[in-house]
Order: structure tokens, then C-alpha cells, then sequence
């Protein structure tokens, strides 16, 4: 008898940038409120992280500049591409965003979007900007330890 695995995570999208231009701190899995028409875009794969960012209003989670294509057979229904999505979390963790972005100055990046049991989820952190000698280090860690590893494959 086979067991089927139901937790297994299909991923949408990706947000590579997010990793470069910040230093991810903590990582936090939230549901989002969507249209019909967008959650079929996105099994179409129509989305984009890229530029994305989450704010919090009025004790809510919001995220904003996510790019949903829509959909190709829409018929009268359709969205707005570029509206603001509301994002699904425990107030005790939107308390714990709140404090973290309003007292040192930290922003919400959404870093995938993937479904979940039929879900669409997103994995929204919590990161601090990098400047650009930052960038240039953590690329020069990356080379040494790629020529570390290779050094030591040789030998």
C-alpha cells in the first residue's frame, strides 16, 4: 500500500533577487486572498515576485507589486494585475512583524510562492537591505568557497 504524500509543496515562483539584494533574517508562511481568476493565472504560472514588497496596515499584512498575468480563457471576470493582496497570518506574528519593521527599520520581502495542499502560499521574510559592498562580499565568499571546494575535489 502507498502512501501519498500531501504536504509536498509545488513551487510558482521564485524571487532570486530578494536574496541578493537583502539579508534574509527570518522566514514566515502566509496564505493570501485571491480572485478566481488570479489563482488560475497562477497555475498557469503568470506571476512575479520581483520588486515585491509587504506593509503592514492597520494591523493587517499586505502585499504589494506582485505582477498576476491574467487569465487566458477569462471570459467578463478579470483583475487588476497589480493590486494589493491581503496576507493571511497569526496576529501574534503580524505583532511580531509590526515590531520588527516600525522599531529597526526591517522590510517584508515575499521569497516564493508555492501551493500547499491545493493552497496558494507565500513565503514572505523578513530582511535588512544590503548596500552595495555588502553584495560585492558576499559574491567574493561564495567564489572562495566554490575554489575551496574545488581545491579539495582535485586532491
Amino acid at each position: 500500500m502507498a502512501v501519498e504524500t500531501r504536504d509536498a509543496e509545488t513551487r510558482i515562483a521564485d524571487n532570486r533577487k530578494a536574496r541578493h539584494d537583502y539579508a534574509i533574517l527570518d522566514t514566515y508562511e502566509a496564505g493570501i486572498v485571491l480572485l478566481g481568476t488570479e489563482v488560475k493565472a497562477i497555475r498557469e504560472g503568470r506571476v512575479n515576485l520581483r520588486d515585491s514588497y509587504g506593509r503592514v496596515e492597520h494591523g493587517e499584512v499586505f502585499l504589494h507589486n506582485v505582477h498576476i498575468s491574467p487569465y487566458s480563457h477569462r471570459g467578463y471576470a478579470d483583475h487588476e494585475p497589480m493590486r494589493r493582496r491581503k496576507l493571511l497570518l497569526n496576529k501574534r506574528e503580524i505583532r511580531k512583524l509590526v515590531g520588527k519593521v516600525v522599531e529597526r527599520g526591517m522590510t517584508l520581502v515575499p521569497v516564493r510562492m508555492y501551493f500547499k495542499r491545493g493552497r496558494v502560499k507565500v513565503a514572505i521574510s523578513l530582511a535588512k537591505g544590503k548596500r552595495d559592498h555588502d553584495k560585492r562580499e558576499t559574491v567574493r565568499a561564495r567564489d572562495a568557497d566554490r575554489e575551496a571546494r574545488a581545491a579539495i575535489k582535485n586532491q
